[in-house]
């Protein structure tokens, strides 16, 4: 048996990603999605939720490119320089964790922050993943772990892309992304183990990671007709290209509409449909 979660990232962006995801359900393939709740168009997403029952939500944890939902006075080890805001970028932040530097604590009283600001507003979180993939990290993983349990909340993300190599040969714009990628897959089987022991759920590896950004028909189909046995996520980032979206700091643009056609189109339906492939939410696999 071949599961698929089609999972849309960052809901509560901007008013054009919210559009994007709510139309890429209801019209598409997509079946869950993870809400900012520091985002700026959080409000907007909320509604939007509560008006699409079938969309399995989960809780998109914000600790790099944002500001905190608490206080920034209570995680001053996750700040830039200006103690208000999150540093910008992955590099810093990957840096700050291995010379722990981050403190575990306050990444899970922020992450618990995050959860509750959206559970406050009714809706069930399903599942949680990270901005940039951050709990790929140890230092960022538990914690989170321990916020999700404290919060309810069973599942998470897989953040590992499975792509095969094959698929990245042939695609030069991808072969940085791939290898950043995968120098972080040593620590699949940390997280696995992790993952297991604190009774939580969790597919059997992610698609679409590497291709954030350059998502393309071709791409896609060939990712669909190799997908293994088991449960997988594939991740991806819908939206308008408008002038909100354009005013933030985000290198996923003009990507957000060709992702958007892809998602809603009647081609993509029918490939999923022929390969005999289950589109479940993250709320089924909860």
């Amino acid at each position: 048996m071949r599961r698929l979660i089609i999972n849309a990232d960052d809901f509560g962006l901007t008013s054009g990603v919210n559009r994007a995801i709510v139309e890429a359900h209801g019209h598409g393939v997509v079946t869950s999605t993870t809400l900012m709740a520091n985002g700026p168009a959080f409000a907007e997403a909320v509604r939007l939720a509560q008006a699409s029952p079938r969309l399995g939500l989960g809780c998109h944890v914000v600790l790099v490119d944002g500001a905190p939902v608490l206080n920034p006075s209570q995680v001053p080890s996750l700040l830039a320089h200006d103690q208000v805001r999150f540093r910008d970028g992955l590099g810093t932040f990957i840096r700050r964790a291995i010379c722990r530097r981050l403190k575990p604590d306050q990444i899970e009283a922020e992450v618990t922050a995050q959860i509750r600001r959206i559970q406050s507003t009714g809706l069930a979180v399903s599942h949680l993943d990270t901005h940039k993939h951050t709990h790929m990290l140890p230092q960022v993983l538990d914690p989170m772990l321990r916020a999700a349990k404290a919060c309810g909340v069973r599942a998470l993300r897989n953040p590992f892309d499975v792509i095969q190599l094959t698929q990245v040969a042939a695609r030069p714009i991808l072969w940085k992304r791939w290898l950043e990628v995968g120098a972080l897959r040593g620590l699949a089987g940390r997280f696995r183990r992790a993952v297991k022991e604190a009774g939580m759920l969790t597919p059997d590896g992610t698609l679409g990671i590497v291709a954030t950004g350059a998502l393309g028909e071709g791409l896609f189909h060939s990712i669909v007709e190799k997908l293994p046995e088991g449960t997988w996520e594939f991740v991806c980032h819908p939206g308008y290209d408008d002038a909100q979206l354009q005013a933030v700091r985000t290198r996923l643009k003009e990507s957000r509409t060709r992702e958007l056609r892809l998602l809603t189109s009647l081609s993509t339906r029918e490939l999923l449909a022929a390969g005999g492939i289950d589109l479940i939410s993250y709320a089924d696999l909860a």
